[in-house]
């Protein structure tokens, strides 16, 4: 494979070029829920303690994950808006900058957590056996910290070159590699013995091991459209703050995102354990919808940031609202299945019929709005690929903060307060549907808000600086 397999955004047809550009990273998230789910299905062979120590490190995972995203939110924007620009070689040290910055923020974190790593147990409710176990996978997953943060910052750096194959086939292998060891180091085979939690993480570690060292090396070679140059790994004060002025609404992004979703399933357990499982079920069906609109946004973002480096506002508009088109289309169409089958998608997961017959009405009610809320997650890559994340983070904080979960507490609760000068306010209490109800006001508003916002243009200026001085020379 060579930089033949960069994707120009800036000129031809766009939405073959745009299906080109998504659907790896609609299988590279694909995969990253196997990796997830790989962990789980094997621990669960060692007992409920386990796989409550794996589970309860997600939260703490995704706030991890959220800030390695949200630097290399910023690193998608400059490269490839540089390489629309023709500044290949300014790309180049975009590159490099956001090595240094992702080795040392994940190194910074890596070491906080494993020195307060009893005190992170202890605050987020593990004991006993589960305190136990969830020790000894934090303990290795620290270690791997600045691995997950490298291979985010490579799949970055191609990503904004207009190369999306490369990282997925990287996240084949080493998906496969984790699913291979999983079952031979948790529970043991021949002369290994089986270790439990630890032996999942260290999986997870060989297997990002192997994907950041490949990553790496593909950077230092510099045949796939951008490349790593030692020289660049100097530390540039002004391209350092750019990144971290871009992508710290990214980071914040992820949070408020991880937080609602975090508040959202503790109002549905209020509504007990029938609620709760159908809660859970249709959030699965629902990252499905999640996993494509993401993968186009991600493309979206690819293709705004390199036509605004080519100084075409308007085509990269062509983009986004090709991506949208597109994406609402497909939802759409997946939403229509699953409401006319709604017990069949129901009965994929579980046979209770009590849980199926509230995940019909679940779905029914939620299903119809996942076409917007994909289109919002489509515009927010337009954002991101503009430069322009604190847009993108703004969206993320009202669809839920504003639009969601106020709602939720107003529709489905029932409650009564008295406020001056207008006397008793009552709220509706619908009860558990009205939390379904509050994701379908959240979707349908927050599209609203962001088509209006995208087309007042704030953002086709980008982030470039074109009389900037030109990077280090080659090394």
């Amino acid at each position: 494979m060579s930089s033949d397999s960069r994707i120009d955004m800036t000129e031809g047809a766009i939405a073959p070029k745009l299906l080109t550009l998504s659907w790896p990273l609609v299988a590279g998230n694909l995969l990253q829920t196997l990796y997830n789910l790989a962990d789980v299905f094997w621990v669960g062979r060692v007992g409920a303690d386990a796989v409550a120590a794996v589970s309860l490190m997600f939260p703490m995972s995704w706030m991890f994950v959220s800030t390695a995203m949200g630097i290399t939110a910023a690193t998608i924007a400059l490269v490839s808006q540089h390489v629309g620009a023709g500044e290949d070689r300014q790309a180049d040290h975009v590159v490099g900058q956001t090595i240094l910055l992702t080795v040392a923020v994940s190194v910074a974190l890596a070491t906080f957590g494993f020195v307060f790593r009893h005190q992170l147990l202890t605050l987020i409710g593990a004991r006993g056996a589960v305190f136990t176990e969830a020790l000894a996978y934090i303990e290795v997953i620290f270690l791997s910290l600045p691995l997950t943060f490298l291979f985010f910052a490579f799949r970055a750096a191609l990503q904004g070159a207009g190369d999306t194959k490369t990282a997925m086939w990287l996240m084949v292998v080493s998906a496969g590699l984790n699913v291979v060891l999983d079952p031979i180091l948790i529970l043991g085979y021949g002369p290994i013995s089986g270790m439990g939690t630890r032996g999942a993480a260290i999986a997870t570690f060989v297997a990002r091991l192997f994907a950041t060292v490949a990553g790496v090396y593909i950077l230092l070679r510099g045949d796939w459209g951008v490349k790593l140059h030692l020289t660049d790994l100097r530390p540039d004060p002004a391209r350092l703050k750019k990144l971290v002025d871009i992508g710290s609404p990214a980071t914040l992004d992820g949070w408020a995102r991880s937080f609602s979703a975090v508040v959202m399933a503790g109002f549905v357990a209020r509504f007990g354990p029938v609620a709760t499982a159908a809660y859970g079920i249709g959030v699965r069906l629902m990252s499905v919808s999640w996993s494509v609109s993401g993968a186009v946004g991600q493309a979206t973002a690819t293709g705004v940031g390199q036509n605004l480096g080519a100084r075409t506002p308007d085509r990269a508009a062509s983009v986004t609202w090709t991506a949208m088109a597109a994406t609402m289309g497909m939802l759409f169409t997946a939403a229509a299945v699953v409401v006319a089958f709604p017990a069949e998608s129901m009965r994929l997961f579980i046979d209770d019929q009590a849980v199926i017959d509230e995940g019909i009405t679940f779905l029914r009610i939620v299903a119809p709005s996942w076409a917007f809320f994909g289109a919002v997650m489509v515009i927010q890559g337009a954002f991101r690929g503009a430069g322009i994340t604190k847009a993108a983070m703004a969206l993320s904080f009202l669809s839920r903060w504003i639009f969601r979960v106020p709602v939720a507490i107003v529709v489905a609760f029932t409650w009564t307060v008295t406020i001056p000068g207008l006397g008793p306010v009552s709220s509706l209490g619908w009860g558990v549907e009205g939390l379904w109800w509050a994701y379908v006001v959240g979707a349908v508003v927050s599209f609203v808000v962001a088509v209006a916002w995208f087309r007042a243009g704030t953002w086709r200026e980008g982030v470039l600086d074109h009389d900037a001085v030109p990077a280090a020379d080659d090394d």
